[in-house]
């Protein structure tokens, strides 16, 4: 089982920089795909990044590519979400999300897909 811990949201300015941190517990965090979703008030959780547990393969939302990329940290058994040119449509909550999977190069995109996920971190952009 795995915990997840997520920081690094707050308020900033459309066009600024942020990033998002999601810190694992456990001894097998480079066992698990990694993922990133956000839920804005009233709307569903939606996919925005994923990473495979090699971390060698990644995807990210069509909203979000060019401005948006995921890495992680083995050793810090950590992944992030490096958030660039920000806009007003990306305030939300952001979730990190994590999946056990035997092979390395899977990824998953579905909410459905994982079975983990950490409390969240607000992110509000600001005109």
């Amino acid at each position: 089982q795995v915990q997840l811990v997520e920081s690094g949201g707050g308020l900033v300015q459309a066009g600024e920089s942020l990033r998002l941190s999601c810190a694992a517990s456990g001894r097998t965090f480079n066992g698990y795909a990694m993922g990133w979703f956000r839920q804005a008030s009233g709307k569903e959780r939606e996919f925005v990044a994923a990473i495979s547990r090699s971390g060698d393969s990644t995807l990210v939302a069509d909203s979000v590519k060019g401005r948006f990329t995921i890495s992680r940290e083995p050793a810090k058994r950590t992944v992030y979400l490096h958030m660039n040119s920000l806009k007003l449509e990306d305030t939300a909550v952001y979730y990190c999300a994590a999946r056990l999977v035997p092979y390395s190069g899977s990824y998953y995109y579905t909410v459905d897909e994982y079975d983990y996920w950490g409390q969240g971190a607000q992110v509000t952009v600001s005109s």
